[in-house]
Protein backbone atom coordinates (compact mmCIF):
# COMPACT_ATOMS: atom_id res chain seq x y z
CA UNK A 1 0.00 0.00 0.00
CA UNK A 2 1.59 3.70 -1.04
CA UNK A 3 2.11 6.44 1.41
CA UNK A 4 0.41 9.76 0.32
CA UNK A 5 2.68 11.87 -1.34
CA UNK A 6 4.10 14.35 1.40
CA UNK A 7 2.13 17.47 -0.08
CA UNK A 8 -1.01 15.45 -0.41
CA UNK A 9 -4.32 16.25 1.35
CA UNK A 10 -5.01 12.73 1.96
CA UNK A 11 -2.91 12.78 4.94
CA UNK A 12 -4.37 13.19 8.33
CA UNK A 13 -4.21 16.47 9.80
CA UNK A 14 -1.79 16.01 12.09
CA UNK A 15 0.95 14.58 9.70
CA UNK A 16 0.10 17.83 7.85
CA UNK A 17 0.76 20.33 10.17
CA UNK A 18 3.53 18.34 11.65
CA UNK A 19 6.08 21.62 12.95
CA UNK A 20 8.97 22.29 10.64
CA UNK A 21 11.02 24.70 13.04
CA UNK A 22 12.74 23.49 16.65
CA UNK A 23 10.24 26.47 18.38
CA UNK A 24 7.19 24.21 16.83
CA UNK A 25 7.04 21.75 18.97
CA UNK A 26 4.67 22.27 21.79
CA UNK A 27 3.97 20.84 25.54
CA UNK A 28 7.17 19.30 26.15
CA UNK A 29 9.65 22.16 27.23
CA UNK A 30 10.81 20.49 30.29
CA UNK A 31 13.01 18.65 27.81
CA UNK A 32 12.94 20.86 24.63
CA UNK A 33 12.78 24.58 25.88
CA UNK A 34 15.85 26.93 24.47
CA UNK A 35 19.15 26.35 26.57
CA UNK A 36 17.83 22.80 27.64
CA UNK A 37 20.46 19.98 27.35
CA UNK A 38 18.57 18.30 24.99
CA UNK A 39 18.50 21.45 22.43
CA UNK A 40 22.02 22.07 23.02
CA UNK A 41 23.17 18.57 22.28
CA UNK A 42 21.08 18.78 18.86
CA UNK A 43 22.02 22.39 17.81
CA UNK A 44 25.85 21.18 18.37
CA UNK A 45 25.01 17.92 16.72
CA UNK A 46 26.45 16.29 19.90
CA UNK A 47 23.52 13.54 20.05
CA UNK A 48 24.60 10.30 19.25
CA UNK A 49 22.20 8.02 20.74
CA UNK A 50 19.03 9.37 21.67
CA UNK A 51 15.71 7.34 23.35
CA UNK A 52 12.44 8.91 23.14
CA UNK A 53 9.84 7.37 25.82
CA UNK A 54 6.25 8.49 25.74
CA UNK A 55 2.63 8.08 25.51
CA UNK A 56 1.52 8.64 21.61
CA UNK A 57 0.64 11.45 20.37
CA UNK A 58 3.42 13.76 22.79
CA UNK A 59 6.07 14.43 19.80
CA UNK A 60 8.92 11.89 19.68
CA UNK A 61 8.50 11.13 16.38
CA UNK A 62 7.82 15.41 15.47
CA UNK A 63 11.09 15.35 17.94
CA UNK A 64 13.07 13.45 15.70
CA UNK A 65 11.92 14.48 12.06
CA UNK A 66 13.01 18.28 13.54
CA UNK A 67 16.23 16.92 14.62
CA UNK A 68 16.75 15.59 10.96
CA UNK A 69 15.49 18.12 9.45
CA UNK A 70 18.34 20.34 11.33
CA UNK A 71 20.93 18.24 10.79
CA UNK A 72 22.97 18.10 7.61
CA UNK A 73 22.84 14.18 7.75
CA UNK A 74 20.53 12.11 6.28
CA UNK A 75 17.76 11.18 8.09
CA UNK A 76 16.29 7.66 7.94
CA UNK A 77 13.05 6.39 9.22
CA UNK A 78 11.76 2.77 9.87
CA UNK A 79 8.96 1.22 11.74
CA UNK A 80 9.93 -1.45 14.17
CA UNK A 81 6.74 -2.95 13.15
CA UNK A 82 8.20 -3.36 9.66
CA UNK A 83 12.06 -3.58 10.03
CA UNK A 84 13.70 -6.70 9.54
CA UNK A 85 17.86 -7.68 10.22
CA UNK A 86 18.44 -7.18 6.58
CA UNK A 87 16.56 -3.70 6.62
CA UNK A 88 19.01 -2.58 9.72
CA UNK A 89 21.61 -3.97 8.61
CA UNK A 90 21.43 -2.20 5.21
CA UNK A 91 20.92 0.97 6.62
CA UNK A 92 23.74 0.46 8.65
CA UNK A 93 25.73 -0.04 5.88
CA UNK A 94 24.89 2.70 4.07
CA UNK A 95 25.68 5.21 6.55
CA UNK A 96 29.16 3.34 6.63
CA UNK A 97 29.30 3.91 2.89
CA UNK A 98 28.88 7.70 3.40
CA UNK A 99 31.74 7.82 6.00
CA UNK A 100 34.21 6.11 4.03
CA UNK A 101 33.05 8.71 0.90
CA UNK A 102 34.13 11.97 3.79
CA UNK A 103 30.43 12.34 4.77
CA UNK A 104 28.47 12.42 7.69
CA UNK A 105 26.64 9.14 9.36
CA UNK A 106 23.05 8.85 8.99
CA UNK A 107 20.45 9.26 11.36
CA UNK A 108 18.36 5.93 11.79
CA UNK A 109 15.11 6.71 13.84
CA UNK A 110 13.46 3.04 14.47
CA UNK A 111 9.70 4.37 15.80
CA UNK A 112 8.64 1.50 18.27
CA UNK A 113 11.24 0.21 19.11
CA UNK A 114 10.42 -1.89 21.84
CA UNK A 115 8.84 -3.92 18.73
CA UNK A 116 11.99 -4.83 17.99
CA UNK A 117 13.44 -8.15 19.01
CA UNK A 118 16.20 -9.18 20.66
CA UNK A 119 18.34 -10.36 17.72
CA UNK A 120 16.97 -7.12 15.94
CA UNK A 121 18.23 -4.80 18.66
CA UNK A 122 21.56 -6.37 18.83
CA UNK A 123 21.89 -6.22 15.36
CA UNK A 124 21.89 -1.72 16.63
CA UNK A 125 24.74 -2.74 18.87
CA UNK A 126 27.90 -2.48 16.64
CA UNK A 127 26.50 0.71 14.59
CA UNK A 128 26.41 2.93 17.89
CA UNK A 129 29.48 1.19 19.39
CA UNK A 130 31.56 2.57 16.36
CA UNK A 131 29.85 5.54 15.27
CA UNK A 132 28.76 4.19 12.14
CA UNK A 133 25.04 5.72 12.56
CA UNK A 134 23.39 8.43 14.83
CA UNK A 135 20.60 6.81 16.24
CA UNK A 136 16.54 7.74 17.51
CA UNK A 137 14.54 5.74 18.82
CA UNK A 138 10.56 5.92 20.18
CA UNK A 139 8.98 4.01 22.05
CA UNK A 140 5.31 4.18 24.27
CA UNK A 141 7.05 1.29 26.60
CA UNK A 142 8.94 1.55 29.70
CA UNK A 143 12.31 1.29 27.99
CA UNK A 144 13.58 -0.40 31.39
CA UNK A 145 11.86 -3.22 30.39
CA UNK A 146 11.41 -2.88 26.66
CA UNK A 147 14.49 -1.80 24.95
CA UNK A 148 17.90 -4.21 25.57
CA UNK A 149 19.92 -3.16 27.74
CA UNK A 150 23.33 -2.74 26.16
CA UNK A 151 21.30 -0.35 23.58
CA UNK A 152 19.74 2.04 26.77
CA UNK A 153 23.02 1.77 28.47
CA UNK A 154 24.66 3.81 25.00
CA UNK A 155 21.23 5.97 24.93
CA UNK A 156 20.52 9.23 26.62
CA UNK A 157 16.53 8.93 27.63
CA UNK A 158 14.18 11.75 27.57
CA UNK A 159 10.53 11.36 29.42
CA UNK A 160 7.96 13.04 27.31
CA UNK A 161 4.89 14.00 28.96
CA UNK A 162 1.06 13.78 28.24
CA UNK A 163 0.74 17.36 26.80
CA UNK A 164 -0.91 19.95 28.89
CA UNK A 165 -4.38 21.15 27.84
CA UNK A 166 -3.38 24.56 27.63
CA UNK A 167 -0.51 23.93 25.41
CA UNK A 168 -3.02 21.71 23.18
CA UNK A 169 -5.08 24.29 22.90
CA UNK A 170 -2.13 26.49 21.49
CA UNK A 171 -1.83 23.61 19.16
CA UNK A 172 -5.59 23.93 17.97
CA UNK A 173 -5.27 27.76 17.48
CA UNK A 174 -2.23 27.20 15.60
CA UNK A 175 -3.96 24.63 13.15
CA UNK A 176 -6.81 26.91 12.57
CA UNK A 177 -4.65 29.86 11.61
CA UNK A 178 -2.99 27.72 9.25
CA UNK A 179 -3.30 27.45 5.56
CA UNK A 180 -4.66 23.86 5.97
CA UNK A 181 -8.04 23.54 3.52
CA UNK A 182 -9.54 21.68 5.76
CA UNK A 183 -9.74 24.42 8.51
CA UNK A 184 -10.59 27.61 6.31
CA UNK A 185 -13.49 29.37 7.13
CA UNK A 186 -13.66 27.77 10.43
CA UNK A 187 -14.64 29.21 13.70
CA UNK A 188 -14.08 27.87 17.22
CA UNK A 189 -15.86 29.01 20.84
CA UNK A 190 -13.04 28.30 23.55
CA UNK A 191 -15.34 26.38 25.40
CA UNK A 192 -15.57 23.89 22.76
CA UNK A 193 -11.49 23.91 22.38
CA UNK A 194 -11.39 23.22 26.15
CA UNK A 195 -13.59 20.26 25.62
CA UNK A 196 -11.47 18.79 22.62
CA UNK A 197 -8.42 19.41 24.71
CA UNK A 198 -10.13 17.55 27.89
CA UNK A 199 -10.93 14.82 25.59
CA UNK A 200 -7.29 14.24 24.20
CA UNK A 201 -5.84 13.25 27.51
CA UNK A 202 -2.69 14.56 26.27
CA UNK A 203 -2.55 13.20 23.34
CA UNK A 204 -1.74 15.82 20.52
CA UNK A 205 -1.91 13.96 17.62
CA UNK A 206 -5.64 12.88 19.44
CA UNK A 207 -6.19 16.13 19.72
CA UNK A 208 -5.89 17.55 15.98
CA UNK A 209 -8.02 14.45 14.57
CA UNK A 210 -10.44 15.64 17.16
CA UNK A 211 -10.63 19.09 15.62
CA UNK A 212 -10.42 17.91 11.48
CA UNK A 213 -13.81 15.68 13.09
CA UNK A 214 -15.37 18.49 14.12
CA UNK A 215 -14.35 20.80 11.74
CA UNK A 216 -15.94 18.18 9.10
CA UNK A 217 -19.21 17.94 10.71
CA UNK A 218 -19.47 21.87 11.96
CA UNK A 219 -22.49 23.25 10.45
CA UNK A 220 -22.11 26.66 8.17
CA UNK A 221 -23.46 29.60 9.40
CA UNK A 222 -25.59 32.36 7.51
CA UNK A 223 -22.28 33.85 6.32
CA UNK A 224 -20.86 30.46 4.83
CA UNK A 225 -18.40 30.01 8.04
CA UNK A 226 -18.25 26.81 10.27
CA UNK A 227 -18.77 27.17 14.15
CA UNK A 228 -17.31 24.54 15.89
CA UNK A 229 -19.63 25.20 19.40
CA UNK A 230 -19.24 23.13 22.55
CA UNK A 231 -23.15 22.26 22.40
CA UNK A 232 -22.47 20.81 18.98
CA UNK A 233 -19.93 18.34 20.22
CA UNK A 234 -22.17 17.31 23.30
CA UNK A 235 -24.58 16.18 20.12
CA UNK A 236 -21.93 14.33 18.15
CA UNK A 237 -20.18 12.87 21.15
CA UNK A 238 -21.73 9.31 20.50
CA UNK A 239 -20.05 10.03 16.67
CA UNK A 240 -16.71 11.59 17.77
CA UNK A 241 -14.26 9.94 19.61
CA UNK A 242 -14.45 12.00 22.55
CA UNK A 243 -14.04 10.01 25.13
CA UNK A 244 -11.24 7.56 23.54
CA UNK A 245 -10.06 5.32 26.31
CA UNK A 246 -5.97 5.35 26.13
CA UNK A 247 -5.84 3.44 29.30
CA UNK A 248 -3.81 0.83 27.33
CA UNK A 249 -0.93 3.77 26.96
CA UNK A 250 -0.70 3.79 31.07
CA UNK A 251 0.21 0.28 30.95
CA UNK A 252 2.66 0.79 33.72
CA UNK A 253 0.32 3.25 35.83
CA UNK A 254 -2.60 1.15 35.90
CA UNK A 255 -0.70 -1.90 36.84
CA UNK A 256 1.31 -0.09 39.47
CA UNK A 257 -2.32 1.01 40.98
CA UNK A 258 -3.35 -2.71 40.82
CA UNK A 259 -0.72 -4.24 42.48
CA UNK A 260 -0.37 -1.41 45.34
CA UNK A 261 -4.01 -1.64 45.85
CA UNK A 262 -3.86 -5.33 46.27
CA UNK A 263 -0.92 -4.70 48.87
CA UNK A 264 -2.64 -2.01 50.91
CA UNK A 265 -5.71 -4.47 50.97
CA UNK A 266 -8.18 -2.58 49.05
CA UNK A 267 -10.62 -5.07 46.93
CA UNK A 268 -12.38 -2.35 45.65
CA UNK A 269 -9.76 -0.43 44.14
CA UNK A 270 -8.04 -3.82 43.10
CA UNK A 271 -11.18 -4.90 41.35
CA UNK A 272 -11.31 -1.76 39.64
CA UNK A 273 -7.97 -1.14 38.29
CA UNK A 274 -8.54 -5.03 37.33
CA UNK A 275 -12.07 -3.25 35.04
CA UNK A 276 -9.27 -0.82 33.26
CA UNK A 277 -7.12 -3.21 32.73
CA UNK A 278 -9.33 -5.72 31.21
CA UNK A 279 -11.32 -3.08 29.47
CA UNK A 280 -7.88 -1.65 27.59
CA UNK A 281 -7.40 -4.60 26.23
CA UNK A 282 -4.46 -5.80 28.26
CA UNK A 283 -3.07 -9.16 28.56
CA UNK A 284 -5.18 -11.56 30.43
CA UNK A 285 -1.73 -13.51 31.46
CA UNK A 286 0.23 -11.03 31.92
CA UNK A 287 -2.55 -9.93 34.78
CA UNK A 288 -2.59 -13.47 36.03
CA UNK A 289 1.27 -13.41 35.82
CA UNK A 290 1.25 -10.15 38.24
CA UNK A 291 -0.97 -11.84 40.39
CA UNK A 292 1.30 -14.44 41.15
CA UNK A 293 4.08 -12.29 42.15
CA UNK A 294 2.11 -10.65 44.66
CA UNK A 295 1.20 -13.84 46.07
CA UNK A 296 4.55 -14.45 47.25
CA UNK A 297 6.04 -10.52 47.34
CA UNK A 298 2.77 -9.15 49.33
CA UNK A 299 1.20 -12.12 50.67
CA UNK A 300 3.86 -14.78 51.47
CA UNK A 301 3.74 -16.94 54.18
CA UNK A 302 0.67 -14.70 55.94
CA UNK A 303 -1.45 -16.69 53.54
CA UNK A 304 0.42 -19.20 51.74
CA UNK A 305 -3.09 -20.44 49.76
CA UNK A 306 -2.64 -17.00 48.39
CA UNK A 307 -0.14 -18.36 46.22
CA UNK A 308 -2.07 -21.88 45.05
CA UNK A 309 -5.01 -19.26 44.43
CA UNK A 310 -2.89 -17.26 41.82
CA UNK A 311 -1.28 -20.42 40.40
CA UNK A 312 -4.53 -21.67 39.86
CA UNK A 313 -5.77 -18.52 38.13
CA UNK A 314 -2.94 -18.64 35.35
CA UNK A 315 -3.96 -21.82 34.62
CA UNK A 316 -7.88 -20.57 34.47
CA UNK A 317 -7.08 -17.77 32.36
CA UNK A 318 -4.83 -19.68 29.82
CA UNK A 319 -7.70 -22.46 29.42
CA UNK A 320 -10.81 -19.74 29.49
CA UNK A 321 -9.80 -17.04 27.79
CA UNK A 322 -11.44 -13.67 28.10
CA UNK A 323 -14.04 -12.62 28.49
CA UNK A 324 -14.58 -15.45 31.13
CA UNK A 325 -10.73 -15.12 32.52
CA UNK A 326 -12.30 -11.94 33.56
CA UNK A 327 -14.08 -14.00 36.64
CA UNK A 328 -11.11 -15.72 37.71
CA UNK A 329 -9.06 -13.01 38.07
CA UNK A 330 -11.38 -10.79 39.53
CA UNK A 331 -12.09 -14.05 42.46
CA UNK A 332 -7.89 -14.13 42.67
CA UNK A 333 -7.82 -10.47 43.23
CA UNK A 334 -10.44 -10.23 45.70
CA UNK A 335 -8.59 -13.05 47.69
CA UNK A 336 -5.45 -11.66 47.62
CA UNK A 337 -6.85 -7.87 48.53
CA UNK A 338 -8.38 -9.17 51.69
CA UNK A 339 -5.80 -11.61 52.64
CA UNK A 340 -3.27 -10.82 55.35
CA UNK A 341 0.19 -9.57 54.12
CA UNK A 342 3.63 -10.44 54.90
CA UNK A 343 6.53 -9.04 52.48
CA UNK A 344 9.13 -10.78 54.80
CA UNK A 345 9.90 -13.72 52.25
CA UNK A 346 10.75 -11.18 49.57
CA UNK A 347 12.89 -9.57 52.10
CA UNK A 348 14.84 -12.31 52.71
CA UNK A 349 15.88 -13.49 49.57
CA UNK A 350 16.54 -9.46 48.84
CA UNK A 351 18.65 -9.65 51.75
CA UNK A 352 20.11 -12.83 51.03
CA UNK A 353 21.23 -11.97 47.75
CA UNK A 354 23.06 -8.39 48.48
CA UNK A 355 24.72 -10.47 51.32
CA UNK A 356 26.74 -12.82 48.93
CA UNK A 357 27.03 -9.90 46.56
CA UNK A 358 28.77 -8.40 49.09
CA UNK A 359 30.65 -11.43 50.69
CA UNK A 360 30.90 -13.33 48.02
CA UNK A 361 31.61 -17.27 47.90
CA UNK A 362 31.95 -18.10 51.40
CA UNK A 363 33.16 -21.23 52.36
CA UNK A 364 30.89 -23.83 53.31
CA UNK A 365 31.36 -25.45 56.71
CA UNK A 366 32.44 -28.77 55.89
CA UNK A 367 30.27 -30.97 57.79
CA UNK A 368 27.46 -29.76 54.90
CA UNK A 369 30.00 -30.75 52.29
CA UNK A 370 29.17 -33.45 49.95
CA UNK A 371 31.40 -36.56 50.10
CA UNK A 372 30.53 -38.81 47.82
CA UNK A 373 34.33 -40.41 47.39
CA UNK A 374 37.03 -41.67 50.05
CA UNK A 375 38.99 -39.11 48.90
CA UNK A 376 36.85 -35.90 50.56
CA UNK A 377 36.10 -38.22 54.11
CA UNK A 378 38.95 -38.53 54.33
CA UNK A 379 39.76 -34.62 53.63
CA UNK A 380 36.71 -34.36 56.26
CA UNK A 381 33.86 -33.46 54.19
CA UNK A 382 30.81 -34.29 55.64
CA UNK A 383 32.47 -34.79 58.86
CA UNK A 384 30.53 -34.55 62.13
CA UNK A 385 27.11 -33.74 59.97
CA UNK A 386 23.62 -34.82 61.59
CA UNK A 387 20.93 -36.47 59.88
CA UNK A 388 17.88 -34.11 61.20
CA UNK A 389 15.62 -36.94 60.96
CA UNK A 390 17.55 -39.40 63.31
CA UNK A 391 19.19 -36.58 64.85
CA UNK A 392 17.03 -33.44 65.56
CA UNK A 393 18.65 -31.84 68.82
CA UNK A 394 22.16 -32.59 67.43
CA UNK A 395 21.23 -31.52 64.27
CA UNK A 396 19.68 -28.18 65.56
CA UNK A 397 22.99 -27.47 67.55
CA UNK A 398 25.26 -27.86 63.93
CA UNK A 399 26.49 -24.48 62.66
CA UNK A 400 24.36 -24.12 58.87
CA UNK A 401 25.92 -20.60 58.03
CA UNK A 402 29.29 -20.00 56.93
CA UNK A 403 31.58 -19.40 59.99
CA UNK A 404 31.36 -15.23 59.11
CA UNK A 405 27.45 -15.52 58.88
CA UNK A 406 27.17 -17.27 62.15
CA UNK A 407 24.07 -16.01 63.50
CA UNK A 408 22.35 -13.86 60.29
CA UNK A 409 18.92 -13.66 60.13
CA UNK A 410 16.92 -13.35 57.07
CA UNK A 411 13.60 -14.31 57.70
CA UNK A 412 11.87 -12.44 60.37
CA UNK A 413 8.21 -13.33 60.26
CA UNK A 414 5.32 -10.80 61.06
CA UNK A 415 2.41 -11.93 63.79
CA UNK A 416 0.15 -11.51 60.83
CA UNK A 417 -1.81 -14.82 59.49
CA UNK A 418 -0.28 -18.59 59.08
CA UNK A 419 2.74 -16.91 59.59
CA UNK A 420 2.02 -16.17 62.84
CA UNK A 421 2.23 -19.81 63.41
CA UNK A 422 5.46 -20.23 61.79
CA UNK A 423 7.28 -17.65 64.35
CA UNK A 424 6.20 -20.32 67.44
CA UNK A 425 7.63 -22.96 64.97
CA UNK A 426 11.12 -21.43 64.79
CA UNK A 427 11.69 -20.60 68.07
CA UNK A 428 11.76 -24.77 68.27
CA UNK A 429 12.74 -25.22 65.55
CA UNK A 430 15.85 -22.68 64.23
CA UNK A 431 19.06 -23.78 65.02
CA UNK A 432 20.44 -23.05 68.57
CA UNK A 433 24.04 -22.05 67.46
CA UNK A 434 23.81 -18.64 68.96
Amino acid sequence: MGNPSKNSDERPLPERLRPTGLDGLLGQDHIWKPGSPLRRLVESDSAHALLFWGPPGTGKTTLAHLIGKHSVRKLVTISAVHASVKDLRAIIDESAASIADGQKSHILFVDEIHRLSKNQQDVLLPGLETGLVRFIGATTENPSFSVNNAILSRCLTFNLKPIAELALVSMMRRAIQSDDNSLKNILVEDKALIMIAQAARGDGRQCLNLLAAAAACAKENEDGRKMIARSDLEELGAALPLRYDRDGDQHYDIISAFIKSIRASHPDASVYYLARMIESGEDPEFIARRLLISASEDIGNANPTALLIADSTFRAVQVLGLPEARIALSQCTTYLAASPKSNRAYNAINDALDEVRKSGPLEIPMQLRNAPTNFMRKEGYGAGYSYAHDDLENARRMSYMPKELKGRKYYQPIPVGAERQLIETLKHLRPMED
